[in-house]
């Protein structure tokens, strides 16, 4: 069964059962300063599920496109990835537990086809705060689980928020006990490295979690208790690759159609066989994973760079080009974009901004080649020179060139050299430091952001609707906007365009956001179909995924008379005057016929 089949499957299952079918979330959301990227479904859901109402009602399914970039180094194993689709459906205070398990049990088993006989089912244990699960419990006997498949876990496991246990929960934060279900690979023996007994949650991979139903019924309050919400509530995730791996009975997940031709091309490149004793593997993987991640990335306008979700970007190429380094196949962007173009076929909107991806695919591999040839040229010198190449040493060649410890430590091996594990331990100590100041640093950028609603961001906000128009007249209509960015500080915006800005040009755009600032013109906005925004002139942002209805935000009359007209969902001000003033700072070409301009308010 396809990756396609179980996702048409799961969102007519649920609609069937009374679900509608909402817009999942772009992969990046400027309004939320919480996290650089979407991680979960429910994101997007989370006021809902502390009451607010939800105008397609109480019982919601989509399939949302992820990120989780703390799982980098997990992925090389058989059920980790950088980028993943989980099948989400949740009840904002209608069903609970007996619906839920009833129906995620049936799916599996009736309209995907798995065996009962190898699933297994975890319930939460309980503590002192919150009681054992003994409902699920029976409703799991109930349904014709078995005993012996039926796991008590402590919170550790079977507790879910975004936080983690309800211990490390801050106040606010809402979550609850969950029920798990597992796919067990009768093929696959026990790793007697993991205890004497194997149980789901095992990590030898002889079990596979798939499906998730977390009863999102407490949040924390100020005074560390937790509270029941006044509804209770059900919040599944089942990832699309490991339930494709368990009907498929692979324990490789990388075996589903979603990798299988983009593995095929890397064996071709690199005359290497997946699933060999090469001890490759690992490789074949991350190239797989990091690249897909990648275009999807991209396909939504963001750039290869050197701040969060650029970097984030830039480290995912430059760690699949670096690993066909390790299959021996070099780092030609050619061949890195001959291999990603495979997930055209997945992906509508890598399809659809096919070039554009490609080009920037190209444009990080030059670089990074580069990058490489400085760094390995450094490197040699300083082994042939007895040099002493320290943890220390390592992580400055990292961090200046971008050249990875895997393809030093591998250099060093070459020349007969040794980098201890105390040479690691400081390279991971210097890598840790470097980490927590870049964290440090994002909260900084992302404190007076776009989620705030203050008074300069909102102006600022607005302010990018009358640069993006400004753009257009003095330069013409092939502008698009390709992201943006605002603290409140100043505005960041990406565009198409070939070439940078000449003084004279920048001016005069500059001059006519002045210009509509001092009209004081009124801002105002209608509720509307997007193809219906669309046919009145309404630009959007080309990669963004909407809903049935949308903001659309007019600058000056309403009527056939208007300086911008864009769909939107952020903050603005009601008349342009508000806005006071704004000047460009400085502007940067950031990728293949992309501009960036940072303005601020005068």
């Amino acid at each position: 069964m396809s990756t396609d089949e179980i996702r048409k499957r799961y969102l007519e299952f649920f609609k069937k059962n009374g679900h509608i079918e909402i817009t999942p979330s772009p992969l990046v959301i400027d309004s939320d300063p919480t996290t650089l990227f979407t991680s979960a479904g429910m994101q997007q859901l989370v006021p809902f599920l502390k009451g607010e109402k939800h105008k397609d009602g109480k019982r919601l399914v989509n399939i949302q496109p992820s990120i989780r970039m703390q799982d980098l180094d997990e992925v090389a194993d058989n059920r980790h990835f950088s980028f993943f689709e989980m099948l989400g459906n949740w009840s904002l205070g209608d069903y609970f537990k007996k619906e839920q398990l009833s129906w995620v049990w049936e799916f599996f088993t009736q309209e995907l086809g798995l065996n009962p006989e190898k699933l297994h089912v975890s319930v939460y244990a309980g503590n002192d705060e919150v009681p054992k699960d003994t409902e699920s419990f029976e409703i799991w006997k109930k349904i014709g689980v078995s005993e012996s498949h039926i796991h008590f876990y402590d919170a550790q496991k079977n507790w879910w928020s975004r936080a983690g246990e309800p211990s490390k929960m801050p106040t606010g934060e809402i979550g609850g006990p969950d029920s798990e279900i597992f796919y067990e690979f009768k093929s696959v023996s026990h790793d007697p490295r993991f205890g004497k007994f194997c149980h789901p949650n095992c990590d030898c991979g002889k079990f596979l979690e798939i499906g998730n139903s977390v009863f999102m019924q407490y949040q924390k309050m100020e005074d560390g208790k937790l509270m029941e919400l006044p509804q209770k509530n059900v919040d599944f995730g089942g990832g699309l690759e490991r339930i494709a791996a368990a009907v498929l009975d692979s324990p490789d997940v990388f075996h589903i159609d979603i990798f299988s031709g983009v593995i095929k091309k890397i064996e071709k490149e690199t005359g290497i066989e997946y699933n060999s004793d090469s001890g490759k593997d690992k490789s074949f993987r991350i190239i797989a994973d990091h690249l897909r991640a990648s275009v999807n990335l991209l396909s939504e306008g963001v750039i290869p760079g050197n701040k969060l979700h650029g970097y984030a970007l830039r480290r995912l190429i430059r760690r699949s080009m670096f690993h066909f380094h390790l299959l021996g196949s070099g780092i030609s962007g050619g061949a890195i974009s001959h291999i990603a173009e495979e997930y055209r076929r997945f992906y509508p909107n890598v399809n659809k901004n096919w070039q554009f991806i490609e080009d920037n695919l190209n444009a990080e591999a030059t670089r990074f080649e580069a990058a490489l040839k400085r760094g390995l040229a450094r490197l040699t010198k300083a082994v042939s020179g007895g040099d002493e190449i320290d943890g220390e040493f390592a992580f400055d060649l990292y961090q200046t060139e971008g050249f990875p410890l895997e393809l030093t430590m591998e250099i060093l091996s070459q020349n007969g050299m040794v980098f201890s594990l105390v040479e690691r331990n400081a390279f991971e100590s210097e890598f840790e430091k470097h980490r927590q100041s870049s964290r440090s640093a994002s909260v900084g950028m992302f404190k007076g952001g776009l989620a705030e609603a203050s008074v300069a961001t909102t102006k600022l906000h607005t302010a990018t609707h009358l640069l993006h128009a400004a753009l257009r007249q003095i330069l013409g209509d092939h502008i698009g906007q390709k992201g943006s960015h605002i603290t409140s500080e100043r505005l960041r915006f990406d565009f198409s365009h070939s070439q940078k800005l000449a003084d004279e040009e920048i001016k005069g755009v500059e001059n006519l956001i002045n210009l509509k600032i001092k009209e004081d013109l009124p801002v105002s906005f209608k509720v509307m179909s997007l193809p219906n925004a669309i046919k009145e002139g309404a630009m959007h942002f080309f990669a963004e995924k909407y809903g049935d209805e949308v903001k659309v935000y007019t600058i000056g009359n309403s009527g056939e008379v208007w300086f911008s007209k864009e769909v939107c969902g952020g903050p603005h001000v009601t008349h342009t005057g508000e806005i006071g003033g704004v000047k460009i700072i400085k502007q940067e070409k950031i990728g293949s016929g992309i501009l960036r301009v940072y303005a601020a308010l005068k």
